[in-house]
């Protein structure tokens, strides 16, 4: 029998993961967020130069194959995924870059090839309602273009294209390797930003957990804290060792100037990396705190009803003598033996209070 019930409890479903058993190369969007169209933000610059538009069509992009200037495409949306074969196959992009550039379970990593550099990485940062929202960007850059691709419109590099239109800094004189760093220093500057919001959460729980009004929501919070740094965390380890393989990378494409800027960058990451792995800490932290402070609660509960009861038990004892039903018990007639027992009682309850306070119990 008991073989038999054993054979009906039920197994747990294996939920079927995208992608799965597909041969390599296979260009398969894993992510959640689809798009319409896939729009395309076009910057071409040089240090006297400066034209952008955004376009829908991939094919616009083609045009500046033999410009002189440099040329940024920022690829919104990568659930078309014939539009992004389309412009990898214009880019004779390897089928395994494709297929990454779509995959958005792929891990921060960079992949070198003989006329470009593939780069993956995350972008952080807090919607209105101060959600983590984790997006996917894939980066390939050559001689004198770079093209981005994101999963949706919304990005951290408002700045940079400002300093583009404007003229600002040194990157409109520099070449695709200046841009490459630029957008990478924007991704980790925002990590910045990210881990000081962090912060701000991690004091305004330990604020909670040290107040006196009780939060039943608190243990949850701390939870969606805890993914919240594990997500963080799995963004900002890995791109540490991309720039780290970036900056000893020797090849044509990257200048010896902008080797410079990217060991500036990989100490930054190092920073933040480090502000993150101390904040992970805390939140371990707060978890002990928690129990700690819910084990002081029930430890001062039951030192009060330990009290009470060591306070009524010498009381039950002398009720429970003289409560019982027999005739020849001493003191049992004498006309004031009710008033002495009662008295006998409260001497008992003060000496035990007295003692209890000399103890410091109370």
């Amino acid at each position: 029998m008991a073989a038999k019930r054993r054979r009906k409890q039920k197994t747990p479903k294996i939920q079927p993961v995208k992608a799965r058993n597909l041969s390599p190369g296979t260009v398969t969007y894993t992510g959640g967020k689809t798009t319409t169209k896939t729009q395309l933000d076009i910057i071409d610059y040089s240090k006297e130069h400066y034209e952008r538009f955004e376009t829908h069509n991939i094919e616009d992009a083609f045009k500046y194959e033999d410009s002189t200037h440099i040329t940024w495409i920022n690829v919104n949306g990568l659930s078309n995924t014939a539009d992004i074969v389309t412009l990898g196959n214009h880019f004779e992009l390897h089928p395994l870059i494709q297929e990454d550039i779509v995959s958005t379970n792929q891990r921060p990593k960079i992949d070198e090839y003989e006329d470009y550099l593939f780069i993956v990485f995350k972008m952080l940062h807090y919607d209105e309602n101060e959600q983590l929202t984790n997006e996917h960007v894939s980066m390939v850059m050559g001689k004198d273009y770079l093209v981005t691709f994101q999963e949706s419109e919304g990005d951290v590099f408002g700045d940079l294209r400002e300093r583009l239109e404007h003229g600002k800094g040194r990157i409109r004189g520099a070449g695709a390797d200046y841009l490459m760093f630029a957008i990478l220093d924007a991704v980790v500057d925002n990590y910045f930003t990210v881990v000081e919001f962090l912060s701000n959460k991690v004091e305004m729980l330990e604020d909670k957990l040290f107040d006196d009004k009780e939060d039943p929501n608190i243990i949850q919070e701390i939870q969606e804290l805890k993914k919240e740094i594990l997500k963080i965390r799995k963004a900002v380890l890995p791109l540490r060792e991309v720039i780290n393989r970036l900056e000893k990378i020797e090849i044509p494409l990257i200048e010896e100037r902008t080797n410079k800027y990217i060991r500036d960058l990989y100490d930054h990451i190092i920073q933040v990396n480090e502000s993150v792995e101390i904040y992970r800490e805390m939140i371990w932290g707060l978890m002990d705190m928690y129990m700690t402070t819910i084990s002081n609660k029930m430890n001062e509960v039951m030192k009060v009803l330990t009290i009470m009861a060591s306070i009524f038990i010498p009381l039950t004892f002398m009720a429970g003598i003289y409560g019982m039903n027999f005739d020849h018990m001493p003191e049992l007639h004498f006309k004031y033996s009710y008033y002495y027992l009662l008295g006998v009682m409260v001497l008992v309850f003060l000496g035990m209070i007295l003692y209890f306070k000399r103890k410091k119990w109370l």
